[in-house]
């Protein structure tokens, strides 16, 4: 069966080990690598090798140390996005590269310039994934009491979007003549100055240095809130959110941001809906299982209760674990990641758990566990019926689940005829189908 659509993948990094917060401790997890160059060199062309189209390393600003247990038994060390992008840009050739930033602590020229120049070393291969940032932890680090409020955080995101595509529109593409003889090197026409005031930024511009080479790196987005829906309507080009476990709620939540792209007047086959999906591959299904049960068994009830504790803002340390859970959700409240809140508060609505019950459920609903078939299955079922346009992979294990994706499912999807290894272009754009902008600012003036 041939299809024109080509199920997109990326190749998520959260935690360096894997998906799970004690991936670390699986067979084969390589800890005290997670500092060393070669470790995401071969995480990278593994997945290049696998046709991904982008690596996407995800990021926090902070240590995790609101409990004890985050300090005894989490990973709290990992690369600066750019700096480790920056260098695996030189190791790879065709797949993207995908920094994670936030809106909240930086500032719009410093990431445009940053952007604009992965984009550069890379030759057009540069993403953003934009986040807002949800913990207390991370303001306390930029001179803040407490997170900004969740809806003025993604109204600053908002702006601060449009400020960097502006900024990436500072200078014509044939702006620059570099004319030995004239002494010419640049047009001054071919430069413009944005010069914008907004509610939280005051930018002059221009950037110092030249139109990228997708024109805008490619902008992806997280966040299932409305406010994260609705900012990815507007902006994203690439939606990184977590995948409902109904077919049906999956197809829901895809229509809903093609129909936001929609009513902001763009192209909804310019947004592209990724869900996140974290295999757990074995030769059989119990095989699978098996080894769901090994992430279960090496991740301690107290980093399990702390993390549920996190999520929802109270401190849960005290109540019995074999009871009955009883909680009181607040709609308004969850100023950290309302999506993961809003989930919690659904599945709790779904039957009585106790709390050890409750945590290990969530544990248990991070993973898909299958045979490559089976989990080819799921995949091939979602993309074809209205519910993804690909996945982002976030492998259970590094480096052995991405070995395992690459080499084992990989080719059961292209033997279906829904995913191909070979890339179609040179820039990440290329590869997602994605139109290079035109620039915003450019006045009509040529050379």
């Amino acid at each position: 069966m041939s299809h024109d659509r080509n199920l997109v993948l990326g190749a998520m990094l959260f935690y360096p080990g894997g998906e799970h917060i004690t991936s670390w401790r699986l067979p084969g997890s390589e800890p005290a690598d997670y500092l060393d160059i070669d470790y995401y060199k071969r995480f990278a062309q593994t997945a290049e090798r696998g046709g991904f189209a982008t690596i996407f390393i995800a990021d926090e600003l902070y240590v995790w140390d609101r409990f004890p247990s985050g300090i005894d038994h989490a990973v709290n060390i990992r690369t600066e996005p750019f700096t480790l992008l920056g260098a695996l840009s030189q190791v790879t050739e065709k797949i993207g590269l995908a920094a994670t930033v936030s809106t909240t602590y930086n500032e719009p020229y410093h990431v445009a310039r940053k952007l604009a120049s992965l984009d550069y070393l890379s030759e057009g291969r540069a993403a953003w994934n934009l986040v807002t940032s949800a913990s207390d932890e991370e303001a306390w680090n930029f001179g803040r009491d407490a997170n900004l409020d969740h809806s003025v955080r993604y109204r600053r995101g908002a702006e601060f979007v449009d400020v960097v595509k502006g900024l990436w529109d500072s200078w014509d593409d044939d702006a620059f003549l570099y004319d030995r003889e004239s002494g010419s090197f640049a047009r001054r026409d071919g430069l413009h100055v944005l010069d914008h005031h907004g509610e939280f930024f005051d930018v002059r511009g221009p950037l110092n240095i030249a139109r990228p080479p997708q024109g805008h790196p490619v902008l992806f987005q997280a966040g299932a809130s409305e406010a994260g829906r609705e900012l990815a309507g507007a902006t994203a080009e690439g939606v990184f959110t977590l995948s409902p476990d109904a077919l049906g709620d999956a197809q829901d939540l895809y229509a809903d941001y093609k129909r936001r792209a929609t009513a902001h007047g763009r192209d909804p086959e310019g947004i592209k809906i990724l869900p996140a999906v974290s295999p757990v591959i074995g030769e059989t299904e119990q095989d699978a299982l098996a080894r769901l049960d090994e992430i279960e068994a090496l991740t301690p009830d107290r980093i399990s209760l702390d993390l549920l504790s996190h999520y929802l803002q109270t401190d849960l340390s005290d109540r019995p674990l074999d009871k009955t859970f009883d909680f009181e959700f607040d709609e308004t409240s969850g100023n950290q990641s309302k999506s993961f809140y809003d989930s919690v508060r659904r599945l709790v609505g779904e039957r009585s758990f106790t709390l050890r019950d409750l945590y290990r459920t969530i544990l248990r609903r991070r993973f898909l566990p299958g045979t490559p078939e089976t989990i080819a299955d799921w995949l091939q079922e979602r993309f074809e019926n209205g519910a993804a346009d690909g996945f982002m992979i976030a492998f259970s294990s590094v480096p052995r689940g991405v070995d395992q994706f690459v080499d084992e499912i990989v080719p059961e999807l292209v033997r279906r005829g829904i995913y191909r290894t070979d890339y179609r272009g040179d820039t990440l754009r290329d590869n997602l189908g994605l139109p290079r902008p035109e620039s915003s600012l450019r006045t009509g003036v040529t050379a």
